[in-house]
């Protein structure tokens, strides 16, 4: 059978290893007999996974001893409703940069005042915008790092006067980050470090607190951290696999060897879309995505598109239709891609433009 190469917006492409660890976990977990989906999660097998997986974050990201890392069942847009309830006092600022971004000022604006400082919505978001000024009264300013639909990505860790929040669902693990610079690191875990089912957050313990209202239990962020993230039932078997994928990037070089190898994965793809007359980049330049490459067919050649699809599917190449705000394709080309799964991408681009010259 051919290799059918993967790129899916999400959940993400699972490296090998971490899915045949997984599997044999499911049949006998730990060497305890019991099915890694039938454990107790108060058993010391699994707390040691718990443990060793909260260490493999700080040491991967080399997060400072004052910042705690949790896991809760949900998804990262149930987080922008922990984020609003944990922070925002008087006034929030975000940064709008794509659906997940304004979705994430709308919960705020149901807690109190949330405004975004800038939009780059006036282009259907194909950018960052630039020249904003955070205002100094706000309890936080928000960021999406990596917009998934659009393809534009916050490259550098920015500089706030006041407490920095970033929704990282798409792109950690991918880069180096300076969690120094953050209050608060959040996302889901499927596009980079796990299953869906989880999310992360990486929090400094001394900004909790601040706020007056009350917050309801399984929304206190310090509740959480207290009970080591089983304050209920955890997600048992995301978080295994987030585990193990954090292994997996640890074996790799950590992130900064990842960091390399996604460079490289972006620039073959991205060359080939400015050599290739057949299509386009959807984003500017200067913000596209290390993650996430959206293009679509070049003027004068849309007709084109189901046809290109239809190579592409013909070669085991899965999961490149674009997101139906943007249209055309885009290749989700995270950690576990590989170079090789590019590269088939780009051969079946030149194999189309032969055969429309």
């Amino acid at each position: 059978m051919n290799k059918v190469h993967v790129f899916n917006a999400g959940p993400c492409l699972l490296p090998q290893v971490v899915l045949d660890n997984a599997k044999a976990a499911i049949d006998n977990f730990a060497g305890t007999g019991v099915s890694l989906l039938c454990i107790s999660h108060r058993t010391k097998e699994w707390e040691a996974v718990m443990d060793e997986t909260r260490a493999l974050w700080k040491e991967l990201l080399h997060i400072p001893e004052d910042y705690e890392v949790v896991f809760l069942a949900s998804g990262a847009s149930m987080e922008f409703l922990y984020v609003a309830m944990n922070f925002l006092e008087k006034k929030a600022a975000y940064l709008d940069t794509g659906v997940w971004a304004s979705k994430a000022l709308k919960e705020a604006k149901g807690l109190g005042e949330a405004v975004a400082v800038a939009s780059s919505k006036d282009r259907n978001y194909c950018y960052i915008p630039k020249g904003y000024t955070i205002p100094t009264d706000a309890d936080y300013f928000h960021i999406t790092t990596n917009n998934t639909i659009y393809g534009t990505e916050i490259h550098e860790d920015i500089d706030s006067p006041v407490p920095l929040i970033a929704d990282m669902s798409s792109d950690i693990m991918s880069r180096p980050v300076d969690v120094s610079k953050y209050t608060m690191i959040y996302g889901g875990a499927q596009k980079n470090v796990g299953p869906a089912g989880v999310t992360f957050a990486i929090i400094r313990k001394d900004a909790l607190g601040k706020v007056s209202r009350y917050i309801p239990t399984m929304l206190d962020l310090r509740v959480h951290i207290d009970k080591e993230s089983m304050f209920n039932t955890p997600p048992v078997f995301s978080i295994f696999v987030m585990n193990e994928t954090l292994k997996w990037v640890k074996s790799m070089g950590g992130v900064e060897a990842i960091y390399e190898l996604n460079r490289k994965k972006a620039d073959t793809l991205y060359a080939e879309i400015d050599r290739n007359p057949l299509f386009v980049g959807t984003a500017d330049k200067e913000d596209r995505s290390l993650m996430n490459v959206c293009f679509v067919m070049a003027p004068g050649y849309e007709h084109l598109q189901d046809e290109f699809a239809a190579l592409a599917k013909s070669r085991s190449i899965i999961g490149i239709k674009g997101h139906r705000s943007v249209g055309g394709f885009r290749a989700s080309i995270y950690n576990a891609c590989t170079l090789e799964d590019v590269e088939a991408l780009v051969a079946c681009m030149q194999e189309f433009e032969q055969a429309h010259k």
